[in-house]
Parts: structure tokens; sequence; C-alpha cells
């Protein structure tokens, strides 16, 4: 426990002090909501008849959070591994969970902190989002979509060598799913292949869940199939992470 709690208050310091990694964090997920926003202000999907920010914001919220799992534990698992401080953990009793539930925990706060800025600026008047009564459902699609995405970020910083190869293995596979899963583009205006193929993809069921609870596009069920997916992929996503982790870069 005083492992765990020593490595969540680092985590937690060194987080806040980069600059750079708060704004990619929390500002960048907001650009593409006003540049979508200015885009498409006051329209609504053809398909559906529903507004655009009922798919935009959603989606891109659960980009930014997915991303931010990803991204933060793959990038810090690589450095630790190259300055061998995974190696001198490695030596003390600390148990390879207290690791990764420093790092899970960090990434649940910046979720919650990124999910509550997102949803009040989304508010506002100029973009329109209303809120349904099912909104307090969006926490466990949160709290089970991070979960899956972490599990995505160890498995690449594991293998990954330098911050290059953690942006441009994290990029190769968040980047397509975005577009793929609708994040950025709304799944009912996209072919029925493209809509299909978007059914093995974690990022799609985020993207729903968020949805469903924010908006009541699905309702209930909706929800529920998110959060079993969801559930399903971070079991999955877990056990490889746990299979291929490493210490060092010669383990």
């Amino acid at each position: 426990m005083s492992a765990y709690t020593a490595l969540s208050e680092a985590g937690y310091r060194a987080y806040t002090r980069d600059k750079t990694t708060l704004f990619f964090t929390f500002a960048f997920p907001l650009l593409f909501l006003i540049v979508f926003g200015l885009i498409f202000q006051g329209q609504e999907v053809e398909e559906s008849g529903k507004p655009y920010i009922n798919y935009i914001a959603p989606g891109v919220l659960s980009w930014g959070v997915a991303n931010a799992a990803v991204f933060g534990v793959g990038f810090v698992l690589m450095q630790w591994r190259r300055d061998d401080i995974l190696r001198l953990i490695r030596m003390t009793p600390t148990p390879l969970p207290a690791v990764l539930a420093s790092r899970y925990v960090l990434a649940l706060f910046i979720g919650a902190v990124q999910a509550v800025l997102f949803v009040a600026v989304a508010l506002l008047p100029f973009f329109g989002l209303s809120l349904s009564a099912s909104w307090p459902l969006a926490l466990p699609v949160l709290v089970l979509g991070i979960t899956a995405f972490l599990a995505v970020g160890v498995i690449v910083g594991s293998y990954a060598k330098t911050p290059e190869a953690v942006a441009a293995v994290a990029n190769c596979l968040m980047i397509p799913m975005a577009f793929l899963s609708g994040s950025f583009f709304p799944l009912d205006a996209m072919p029925d292949w493209m809509q299909n193929l978007s059914r093995v993809l974690p990022l799609r069921y985020l993207n729903d869940g968020i949805s469903a609870a924010l908006t009541g596009s699905d309702g209930a069920g909706g929800i529920a199939l998110a959060c079993g997916v969801l559930a399903a992929f971070a079991l999955v996503f877990g056990a490889v992470a746990l299979k291929t982790f490493r210490w060092s870069d010669k383990s």
C-alpha cells in the first residue's frame, strides 16, 4: 500500500508539472469540439434527424479520454523502462499490480476531469448539448472504457522503446479507430461496411455508451450493452497486458 501511494503521488506530481501534456490532454479535445461545433452548428444528421452535437460531443469526449489513457501509461512505462526505473522498482517488494494500479487511479482522475470540463463546454448555448436524465450512467461507461484503453497503453508501452515509437503506434491505433468508430463523424451517415467494421472496435462502444447516457439516444439497454462489451475488451486487453509486460528491454 505504501508503494502504491508513493507511486500515485509521484505520478500525479509529474503529470501536473508537465504543461505540454496538460494542454494536449485537456485543451486538444476541446479544440476538436470547437472546430466541429463551428462546422456543424445548427445542422442535423439527415439519416436520424438528430443534431450533430449529439454525436460529436460524446464521440470527441470518448476519443479524448481513450487517447489520454493510452498515451499516458504508454509513455510512462516506456520512459521508466528506458531509464531503469522499472528495474529498480522490481528490486523492491513492490508488486506489478501496485505499479499498474497507481497509473490506473491517475487515469481515472484525468478522465473524470476531462469529462466534466468537456461536458461543461458542450452545454454552452453556442454548442447546445442537452443532457438526458440518464447522464450519471456515463460514469460506469467511462470507467470501463478507461480500463480497456489503459490496458492497450500498457501493451504499447511494454514494447515501444522510444517516445517516437509510442507516439507512432498509439496514433496508428487511435486515429483510424476514431474515424471508424464515429468519434468525428456520425456512424449513421457512414456506409454499411464501415458500420459493421466498427463493431469490433472498443471505441465504438465507448462512443455509444457515452452518447446513450448523455443524450438518451439508446436508453438503458444501449448503456448496458456498451458496458458489457467494454468489460470484455478490458478483460482481454488486461490479460494480454499482464502477459506481455516487461520490466526492462532485456526481459
